[in-house]
């Protein structure tokens, strides 16, 4: 089937009740047993929910996946993938990542024995460096958050299978209708559903989407033990709102194409980020994994005070946390999301005080850029 068709049909059918053609929500915390030993194949909510299943085969149909896992929000999915190493074990993560992501590792889960090592994987000699004895994952994130780096996930992906290691790829900023890391070797996806996914920023979540049946094993008996499962309305909001997903990816990279080749021709920003762009130096390697560009752009204007200037006299876009939904947001990386991060770390990184970045809606392209003009006087 295609995109759009999984999108709206995948992991959903008529309610064999009443015949609705949108999955219930199953708003239960449990379920009547027939008798001792003998129930429906459903026995408490925190193990088994039906909205949530529905959503987990739509989201692993749609990343060419065999198994989805629904967390209650990214970072717990993240977290989760950690069940998969023990005390010891040393664990390769692009260099840079988004800010709660480095937060979690660095400063959480060291703290329990785990190492990480932040490389620079946008040259896979760097990975292949970075690989030691006691190594089991390989976590990249492509495009980066907030600079847009890209990865050769398929050279990742053979590398790790090479050394029997298992590689992640977080696909949060491309959705699976841009990108989709299981098809180029990848042993598990991650999302955080609260972005794309949903789209319209009313929910918090997160996903696992994997084709190999152990991790699926293991991942799915963390979502049990560890209890961080979203709830049956946020699973039903997903699902609602993934059966939009082609038209809104669309819409998002149409803008944002656009919006990047103003602001690099506008001379507002000293430098623009938009795997897009032809000046992006790793363009060809987007049009290689990547069947569009996304919605995503960074832009350095330079100078705090101009950044400063537009985040506080938008309109239209608005300052907060977060990405991916339909209205267009505007961040500031350094004091934002990426605040836990070192200032030397932010330095070498790039993400500057003038650094913004925007996550661009399905709006009017002519307001957007109005908006921008207007802001910055």
């Amino acid at each position: 089937m295609g995109f759009s068709t999984d999108a709206i049909h995948a992991g959903q059918q008529p309610d064999p009740t009443t015949g609705a053609v949108i999955t219930p929500i199953y708003q239960t915390s449990t379920y009547a047993q027939e008798e001792l030993g003998k129930n429906k194949g459903f026995e408490y909510g925190r193990t088994h929910n039906l909205t949530r299943a529905s959503l987990e085969a739509n989201i692993a149909a749609l990343e060419k996946g065999k198994y989805g896992i629904a967390f209650s929000s990214g970072v717990a999915a993240t977290h989760s993938v950690l069940s998969l190493v023990k005390a010891g074990d040393h664990i390769v993560v692009s260099r840079n990542v988004y800010g709660g992501t480095y937060r979690l590792f660095e400063l959480i889960m060291k703290e329990y024995g785990l190492r990480f090592t932040w490389t620079d994987t946008t040259d896979i000699s760097n990975l292949e460096k970075s690989i030691e004895k006691d190594t089991r994952i390989v976590f990249i994130e492509t495009p980066t958050n907030p600079m847009l780096n890209l990865t050769d996930i398929k050279a990742v992906t053979d590398l790790c299978r090479k050394n029997k290691l298992i590689s992640v790829v977080d696909n949060t900023f491309m959705s699976p209708y841009f990108q989709n890391p299981l098809t180029l070797g990848a042993d598990i996806v991650l999302h955080s559903s609260t972005k794309y996914l949903n789209g319209h920023s009313d929910v918090i979540g997160g996903m696992l989407v994997t084709n190999d049946e152990k991790i699926y094993s293991r991942l799915k008996y963390v979502q049990n033990a560890m209890g961080a499962i979203p709830s049956p309305f946020d699973c039903w909001l997903v699902l609602r709102s993934t059966k939009t997903l082609a038209v809104r990816m669309e819409r998002h990279e149409k803008n944002a194409m656009q919006l990047a080749e103003f602001l690099l021709n506008s001379g507002l920003a000293d430098k623009v980020i938009y795997p897009g762009l032809k000046n992006h130096p790793q363009h060809d390697l987007a049009k290689k994994q990547m069947r569009g560009f996304g919605g995503m752009i960074t832009a350095d204007l330079g100078d705090e005070n101009k950044a400063r200037k537009l985040l506080k006299n938008v309109k239209i876009f608005t300052l907060g946390e977060s990405l991916g939904g339909v209205e267009s947001l505007i961040s500031h990386p350094s004091t934002m999301t990426h605040g836990s991060v070192p200032k030397a770390e932010k330095e070498k990184l790039g993400i500057t005080e003038g650094l913004v970045r925007f996550s661009v809606g399905i709006e009017d392209i002519e307001d957007l850029i109005a908006d921008i003009q207007n802001a910055l006087g």
